[in-house]
């Protein structure tokens, strides 16, 4: 669950942080509107709190997976609310890159697509892994919400088998488990971040 619905944020979001970030108003081609339509959208959907984004996104969950519940459902709403998040830590990371450099390859006659490919992803890059990072990390908390209204995942086996039937150690195992993952989660990206700074 945490893995696709990572894999589907960073699909959808990172594109959209690019053209965030094209389409600014100091961007390589600026599109007001665009840009105004897309950061209206996204400021709406992080404005959500989790659990009433999946509420409000039951339908759109059954008329792609056939079902509101369980953890192939919980895929959907983790990617919508995970996918603003992305887009706007992209954009965020690409705006702070040095203007030098990228006027630096205008100069020197690169089009917009390989100012993004070769200048500005490459030099955002250990940024980006710490925001993938991130992103990671929210998944897994918002799936334990999931597991609350019939998500699955360790947040549903917290909730039925430890909260509900008043067994503490289970609940107690659960909350370390997701610890644990969370703590390898940010070393190993930590550890791919500072690698790719050396570089």
């Amino acid at each position: 669950m945490v893995f696709v619905s990572t894999l589907i944020s960073l699909l959808v979001g990172l594109p959209l942080g690019i053209i965030l970030t094209i389409t600014r108003e100091d961007g390589l081609k600026p599109a007001r509107y665009v840009y105004s339509i897309l950061d209206w959208i996204i400021n709406i959907l992080r404005s959500l709190p989790f659990v009433i984004l999946m509420l409000l996104v039951f339908p759109l969950s059954k008329f792609i997976v056939g079902k509101t519940i369980g953890t192939t459902a919980s895929i959907v709403p983790l990617s919508v609310s995970a996918a603003p998040f992305v887009a706007r830590l992209m954009e965020g990371y690409l705006v702070d890159i040095d203007k030098g450099l990228i006027e630096a390859a205008k100069a020197m006659g690169s089009t917009n697509f390989q100012i993004v490919t070769k200048v500005m992803i490459p030099e955002a890059l250990p940024s980006i892994i710490n925001g993938i990072t991130m992103t990671i990390i929210n998944i897994i908390g918002y799936s334990a919400m999931a597991g609350l209204i019939g998500g699955g995942g360790l947040g549903e086996v917290a909730n039925r088998y430890g909260y509900q039937r008043n067994q503490y150690d289970v609940l107690l195992v659960a909350v370390l488990i997701i610890i644990i993952i969370v703590q390898i989660v940010q070393f190993i990206g930590n550890t791919w971040a500072k690698s790719i700074n050396k570089k």
